[in-house]
């Protein structure tokens, strides 16, 4: 049976790697219904956040193998019960409906927008919840003119992952991860690139 899956995968900080982790993904006609790639705690380590519906067999099998990746430190997966999540979103709308319909300014106090940038023809508001929370409140805006809605992808901490923090700061501590390499052409682009 089908449920919906938060992987989490701790890597190195390597060029590349997002598409090969993707295509992992994409040979098995697995649909990654969010993205999001960030740094962690941990200097050096980034922290892939992905999900997926599949069934749970399918995503052990996916896990073994971006595990295999040379890159990757460890991977995780979890349903939703075992971590704690949130999507941001935002929202804008005329200046003029938010001024003249309390509604509308009931509705964003109710969903627990915030302001971000009020001009005289729109202004934007950001939230945080889950897909639902979000979602509902698109829905609610689009009679009073929604304007442009955007939503980031899913981000999450694991409730029971004490252990990991702690055994991915050893394994770097034993194995520092190489600095980015610099492009020593970078700065000079104009005169390299010129003719």
């Amino acid at each position: 049976m089908k449920k919906e899956f938060t992987i989490t995968v701790y890597t190195e900080n390597h060029v590349g790697l997002l598409t090969r982790i993707a295509i992992i993904f994409s040979r098995r006609k697995i649909n990654l219904e969010s993205v999001n790639v960030g740094p962690s705690e941990v200097e050096g380590i980034s922290r892939f956040t992905l999900v997926i519906t599949e069934a749970e067999e399918v995503v052990q099998k996916v896990v073994r193998q971006i595990e295999k990746q040379v890159e990757v430190l460890k991977v995780f997966f979890n349903t939703d019960d075992e971590i704690v999540w949130q999507e941001m979103a935002m929202y804008k709308v005329p200046t003029k409906v938010i001024a003249e319909q309390v509604k509308v300014e009931r509705l964003l106090r109710q969903y627990g927008a915030n302001t971000v940038v009020i001009r005289n023809d729109y202004t934007v508001f950001e939230t945080t919840g889950h897909k639902e929370e979000i979602d509902a409140l698109a829905e609610a805006l689009q009679p009073w003119g929604l304007i442009e809605f955007v939503r980031s992808a899913r981000i999450a901490i694991i409730k029971a992952s004490e252990g990991t923090h702690k055994a991915v700061l050893e394994f770097e501590a034993a194995m520092p991860s190489e600095p980015a390499a610099e492009n020593e052409f970078l700065d000079k682009r104009d005169g390299v690139f010129t003719m």
